[in-house]
């Protein structure tokens, strides 16, 4: 009984040990986040849409609408793309000051920038981060979007949203729907003079609007000017033949190290070099296309900053054996497959000996020649014909009539009537005759039949006698 009693006290104790300990790390775990002064407020990568890249790209900061206006000198907004690199946003100037509670920053290549307070040149990749607000080597505020742990979900480009800081948790969600207050005037820095030296001239005053610093060009992009040039995904009989070539349309090589192929929100690296007005195959054989999609499928070149270097869209429809090459000013489908080299157009497969294109379904079918063709070159021997409808030569059949006379051949000193002259005027007189023996006897001929009539009627029926 002893040792039942000290089991069960072992028992609860180590029972409440382990609800205070879970207890413990739920509070823990449900500690709010405290907010800087200053903080990432609300992030959007931009989307490709209707054929417009990155539209809809920003960054908002905030801060609390209590706060006193608010020092940015020195404060730098910096980014690590998705191949690893750190690159600098927007660094603020001495005498930035925040004023409002909000700061709106768009790409400056976006439509709509020209109402942001300011704008920044690198854009923003779907799986990316961490973005960071830094002072110094103080880290103010930071937020990624790769998946990765401790980072959020990265963004989908089939369902656009908007990275958004929770008033209530001040974690981030995927909204669908946001907008940002565009306007200077709400939403805006003030570059302000806190503390503006006395001096004998007029007082100044409280504070001065300088206009905001125009960012410095940026660098030209690390695989700028690169086209896709043709892609072959309808391979004939393993996918390894896949292939996408690129062009380069410039006067300087293009170094493709650091560039990425993106493709269904997966990258894969670019390494080589595209002479001026040459060609770049891409092997794939780390990733496939898909042969005919249901629908138009994206390919991207993601440049080192992240930046979407060149795109290329193609549609559903392609046929097996054909490639989708830029022909002139456009892409067509075609059978003429130039990996490496100027793209040619083919609108018809090639046949094997023996076959030819029929155009209204584009197949191979055999080659025939028609009897008709066949009569129009062929020669029949003398005495012969040749039949236009089995181009076959026949003996010619030579009747001059000798053979079926027409008419009875008398002396030459008699006159000639035909057989059948002579035939019908027979006829017709016995015709004549025996007409006048029965109109002359007429009478006699009635009463024969009618005794004729008599006796018939007078025979006994199924051979015997009634009576």
């Amino acid at each position: 009984m002893k040792k039942f009693f000290i089991i069960s006290v072992v028992v609860i104790a180590l029972g409440s040990a382990g609800f205070l300990h879970q207890t413990m790390a739920f509070e823990e775990s449900t500690e709010p986040f405290l907010l800087p002064e200053v903080y990432i407020k609300a992030i959007n990568p931009g989307y490709t849409i209707d054929g417009e890249a990155n539209v809809g790209e920003f960054i908002e900061l905030g801060k609390s609408p209590d706060s006193p206006s608010l020092s940015l000198a020195g404060f730098v907004l910096s980014y690590t793309n998705s191949s690893g690199n750190s690159v600098i946003l927007y660094e603020f100037p001495e005498g930035s000051w925040m004023t409002g509670e909000s700061i709106l920053l768009r790409l400056a290549s976006s439509s709509g920038s020209e109402l942001a307070n300011l704008t920044y040149s690198k854009t923003l990749a779907l799986k990316a981060g961490p973005l960071m607000l830094t002072s110094g080597e103080t880290i103010i505020d930071s937020v990624c979007w790769n998946s990765k742990e401790n980072c959020l979900a990265e963004f989908k480009s089939s369902n656009p949203t908007t990275l958004v800081r929770d008033a209530e948790t001040n974690g981030f969600l995927h909204l669908e729907t946001y907008e940002p207050v565009y306007g200077l005037g709400n939403y805006q820095i003030d570059l302000l003079d806190p503390e503006p030296e006395t001096t004998p001239e007029p007082e100044p005053a409280d504070f001065e609007l300088i206009p905001k610093s125009e960012p410095e060009p940026a660098p030209a992009p690390h695989c700028g000017g690169l086209e896709f040039s043709e892609i072959y995904t309808y391979y004939e009989s393993d996918q390894s033949e896949q292939f996408i070539e690129f062009y380069n349309p410039t006067k300087e090589s293009i170094v493709l190290d650091g560039c990425e192929i993106k493709y269904k929100n997966k990258f894969y690296p670019l390494v080589g070099t595209v002479a001026p007005e040459g060609y770049f195959v891409r092997e794939l054989l780390d990733f496939a296309l898909t042969k005919n999609p249901i629908r138009s499928n994206l390919i991207e070149v993601i440049d080192e900053d992240g930046s979407v270097a060149a795109s290329l869209t193609y549609p559903t429809g392609q046929k097996k054996a054909t490639s989708y090459a830029r022909i002139g000013e456009e892409y067509q489908t075609t059978y003429n497959i130039t990996p490496g080299a100027a793209n040619i157009y083919q609108k018809y497969r090639n046949c094997e000996e023996g076959k030819v294109i029929n155009e209204k379904t584009g197949n191979c079918v055999k080659e025939t020649t028609t009897k008709t063709t066949a009569a129009a070159t062929k020669t029949c021997p003398e005495g012969k014909y040749l039949n236009p409808l089995t181009g076959r030569c026949k003996i010619i059949e030579n009747n001059t009539g000798a053979e079926y006379p027409t008419a009875l051949s008398l002396s030459d000193d008699e006159p000639k009537t035909t057989n059948f002259t002579a035939l019908y005027a027979v006829l017709g007189i016995i015709a004549l005759a025996l007409g006048l023996i029965i109109f002359e006897f007429r009478f006699e001929i009635k009463k024969l039949f009618g005794k004729v009539f008599q006796r018939v009627r007078q025979i006994p029926r199924h051979g015997f006698d009634r009576r």
